[in-house]
Formats: C-alpha cells, sequence, structure tokens
C-alpha cells in the first residue's frame, strides 16, 4: 500500500463530495473526484486508486455499471469498492453485491461509520497488496532459480559428455582418428534415432551413451586390436568379445545413460539378419538403440583411416550402407539414415573442421 491511500469519490452531487472530503482529508487520505461514470472510469486509469466511494443513482452510467465494469479489469478486480447510497431496499443491496461491491454506506453519510469502513477495507486491500507483491516477488525468484538450475544442469550435461568422450578415448587411443570416432558416430547415433522418432529424451540417452560402444576394446591386446591385416580365426574370436567386455565393464549402473551405454556395448555389432555377433540376434531382437549405434559405427569407420585400411570413398561407404539394408542393418534405420544424409555429411564436416582447428 502507499503511504497516502489515494480514495476516488465518485458522485453527481457536489455537496456530498464534499462533505465526504471533509471527513476523510484530515484522515490523511488523498482524494480524486468524479461526477459520472466515464469521468470516473478516466480517473481509475489515471491514477492509483486504493478505494472507491461510489454513489449508485446518477445520470448515465449508474454505479451498477461502473462497479461492473471495474470487476471485468484484471487490475482492478480486488480494489475495495463501498456503495453510498440512500436506497435501502434489500434487492438494490444484493444487486450491489452481484455488481462486485464490497460493502455499503447509507446516505446520509456518517463520519464514523465511513471512516470505520474505509479503513477496514484499505487494510484488506493493503494485505492482498502485500500477498500479490509476494506472489510476483516469488515467481520471479522460482524463475530465476529455474534458469539457474537450467545453467547448472547444462553444465552437468556438458561436462559428462566430456567425461564420457574422454574415457572412452581410452579404448581407441592407439586409433589414429583418437576421440573423433566416438563423437561423430553419436552424433550420427542421435540424429537417426530423431528422426526414426524417438522423444527427445530417448535421443538424448542415445547421444551420451553411443560414445561406450567400444569401450570393451581396451581388453583386446594391443596385437590383435592394431593388426594392420585380416584377423585369423582365433584373433577374430578375441576380437569380437570386446563387446561382452565392454557390456561387463557398463553393467549393474544407477545412470541410465550408462545402462544404455551397456546395451549399446553389447549389441552395436548383431546384425539384422542374424549373422553378427556377440548372440546373434536377429531382426527385432536387437535393441533399437543398438540398432541405430550399428550404422552410425559402420557409416564413420567405413569413412575413417584404420589399422587395416584407408578410408573408403563417401560413394563407396554409402553404397554399402545401401547394400547392407535388410542383412546388416534395419531397414527402417537404413531409410531414416539415408532420408537425413546432408544432415549427417554436415555433422561430419562440423566434427572434421573442429578437429583441425
Amino acid at each position: 500500500m502507499q503511504n497516502t491511500p489515494v480514495i476516488l469519490i465518485v458522485d453527481d452531487q457536489l455537496q456530498n463530495i464534499e462533505l465526504m472530503e471533509a471527513y476523510l482529508v484530515p484522515q490523511g487520505y488523498t482524494i480524486v473526484t468524479a461526477a459520472n461514470g466515464a469521468e470516473a472510469l478516466e480517473k481509475l486509469d489515471t491514477y492509483p486508486i486504493d478505494l472507491i466511494l461510489l454513489d449508485i443513482m446518477m445520470p448515465g452510467m449508474d454505479g451498477f455499471e461502473i462497479a461492473r465494469r471495474v470487476r471485468q479489469n484484471d487490475r482492478m478486480r480486488q480494489l475495495p469498492i463501498i456503495l453510498v447510497t440512500a436506497l435501502r431496499e434489500t434487492e438494490d443491496r444484493v444487486k450491489g453485491i452481484e455488481s462486485g461491491c464490497d460493502d455499503f454506506i447509507s446516505k446520509p453519510v456518517d463520519k464514523s461509520e465511513l471512516l470505520a469502513r474505509v479503513r477496514s477495507l484499505l487494510k484488506v486491500k493493503a494485505y492482498n497488496d502485500l500477498m500479490n507483491n509476494y506472489q510476483k516477488e516469488l515467481e520471479i525468484e522460482v524463475a530465476k532459480r529455474t534458469e539457474e538450475l537450467h545453467h547448472a544442469l547444462e553444465s552437468v550435461k556438458a561436462a559428462s559428455m566430456e567425461t564420457i568422450h574422454r574415457l572412452s578415448m581410452a579404448a581407441e587411443y592407439k586409433d589414429e582418428d583418437t576421440g573423433a570416432h566416438i563423437k561423430r558416430m553419436s552424433l550420427y547415433s542421435a540424429a537417426v534415432a530423431r528422426k526414426m522418432g524417438l522423444d527427445e529424451h530417448t535421443v538424448e540417452t542415445i547421444l551420451y551413451a553411443a560414445p561406450m560402444h567400444d569401450i570393451g576394446k581396451i581388453g583386446i591386446p594391443d596385437k590383435i586390436l592394431l593388426k594392420p591385416g585380416k584377423h585369423d580365426a582365433s584373433e577374430w574370436e578375441i576380437m569380437k568379445q570386446h563387446a561382452l567386455i565392454g557390456a561387463e565393464i557398463l553393467k549393474g549402473s544407477d545412470a541410465e545413460f550408462i545402462r544404455l551405454g551397456e546395451v549399446i556395448a553389447r549389441s552395436h555389432h548383431e546384425k539384422w539378419d542374424g549373422s553378427g555377433y556377440p548372440y546373434a540376434l536377429k531382426g527385432r531382437e536387437i535393441p533399437i538403440a543398438g540398432r541405430i549405434t550399428a550404422i552410425a559405427d559402420v557409416f564413420d569407420a567405413l569413412l575413417s583411416k584404420r589399422p587395416y585400411k584407408e578410408p573408403f570413398s563417401l560413394e563407396k561407404s554409402l553404397g554399402i550402407i545401401r547394400e547392407g539394408r535388410g542383412s546388416h542393418f534395419d531397414p527402417e534405420v537404413v531409410d531414416a539414415f539415408f532420408a537425413i544424409q546432408d544432415e549427417l555429411l554436415a555433422i561430419k564436416k562440423r566434427c572434421d573442421d573442429v578437429q583441425q582447428d
């Protein structure tokens, strides 16, 4: 509430206004006056009114209509209104209440009654103002804290992603393409997942989990992991163990993205036709995250230099992906992959530019 409450007196009779001013001004109230409804509404838009003393019987817009219009304005919905009237019929008072008035004073106005009712309603307004201000301040504080928490969460996510990348790099540290592969393929995986209609929470979880797909390679001997030529049968059996080693490393976590990382580590080498490893799963037996990660992993591997091969051309790499539809890869995943081919190539260029910088 302001230091000096402002009271609007609305009456078409000047003597009534002057009488109430004589009672109220000595009490420290600031008085604003209006002789009709239109003038009253104008004053309400001009001054910070705290209470209205409203006559009913006026030419043109009567007090009931003025009260209704005040209550239709959200800003003035709780503004106290006292009807000052000579009407004594119950139905007139009911009509006043229905119009939005808070109290009544009968004419001729009694000074003690006027001051008592004005003080009472100004106290109510002061309380309402206090609660409204508190609510606004609370909303501002909540919004501020929410924004701070959002920034903190984003910082935690960024730190988590960096930690995942750095730890996952340990498994591929001896590759010439250190770190870049896991960043690219995780972004490819998230983009394909989104195109397939997975919800944003799942897409984000795949983004965080995909970099851990080959973490089990840390358990494969260097002479096999880095062999420049083709593996023989026994070496290949050892090499395939990295899927199970990775799943073993990641199992039992309470973190959702690490649990999904376990699934991806175990299943990203399974093939749609059942010819993959370690369990020869077929079709939809393979978890969707594994099916998506498989195509992202192979695509990036085809375009990258490896100990056993030089990078393939884009045309050849895309041809291999296309040929693998329905055999190596889930047909729906392949279709989603090619539907966003330009987006995937943009991701590759962006990551390659960052690496060069």
